[in-house]
């Protein structure tokens, strides 16, 4: 069983495609995991509209925020592969298809994407390219290029990754992606499956793809030191739990 994790919040303008595009992929036996974030405008509506069984709609009622919204759905989800969407993309018909054999060999899988514009015209056919993506701990605290739309991972590697960082320096899926990396076995597949949609409204921290952070340098240092010192701590409680094994 597969579940698809979608975080929402005021997405009426492109959650329909999106979910289509999913629901067009998975199983029967497969679900949809939507946590919404307190959306006011027709974001729920929209999803309680299309009338898919296979689609499980929560409200995030703890502590707001995208990784937050996101770590709820993931608390839901019951399969044992995880699909991670954002709510504005479009998936490629062969993604779910190409993707699940993969995650038989592989703990952790992030595909390429098509970067694009609001009306889906492609302004960067190579998201791995422009961003140089990648395995390796350290390249990725200092810039990570694990994006959760991207991302699919069995469950197991969740379960690792909890409980999740209260640091809001990391991000919910450059977290799995390091845990991932930690304990078991990823693979960057450089074929694109995603319309990868950046707009004037978009949530996610890659938002501002063309236009670089204007963190300051020291905003920048002070994130990484927080992140190395997590990781450094999981690390050794993840060596020590398998010893004690």
């Amino acid at each position: 069983m597969v579940s698809v994790c979608l975080a929402t919040y005021n997405g009426e303008k492109y959650i329909k495609e999106q979910l289509q595009s999913i629901l067009s992929q998975i199983g029967d036996e497969d679900e949809v995991i939507i946590s919404d974030d307190g959306s006011i405008d027709n974001t729920l509506s929209i999803i309680e509209g299309i009338n898919d069984a296979r689609i499980k709609l929560f409200h995030n009622t703890g502590e707001h925020g995208f990784s937050k919204n996101f770590v709820n759905a993931l608390n839901q989800a019951q399969g044992e592969y995880i699909f991670l969407s954002d709510q504005d993309d479009v998936w490629l018909p062969d993604k779910y298809e190409i993707v699940l054999p993969l995650l038989k060999e592989y703990d952790l899988v992030v595909t390429n994407s098509s970067v694009t514009d609001e009306n889906l015209n492609i302004i960067k056919p190579s998201f791995f390219s422009y961003y140089n993506s990648g395995k390796g701990i350290l390249k990725n605290i200092i810039y990570s290029t694990y994006y959760g739309s991207c991302m699919a991972f069995r469950k197991t590697v969740f379960e690792d990754a909890c409980p999740f960082p209260e640091s809001k320096e990391i991000g919910f899926d450059v977290w799995i992606g390091l845990v991932a990396e930690m304990t078991g076995k990823v693979f960057f597949l450089d074929k694109p499956l995603l319309l990868y949609r950046r707009h004037s409204n978009t949530v996610t921290s890659s938002g501002n793809l063309l236009n670089r952070s204007n963190r300051t340098l020291f905003q920048k240092l002070r994130g990484r030191i927080i992140m190395l010192k997590h990781v450094i701590s999981f690390y050794l409680r993840y060596k020590f739990s398998c010893k004690k094994a």
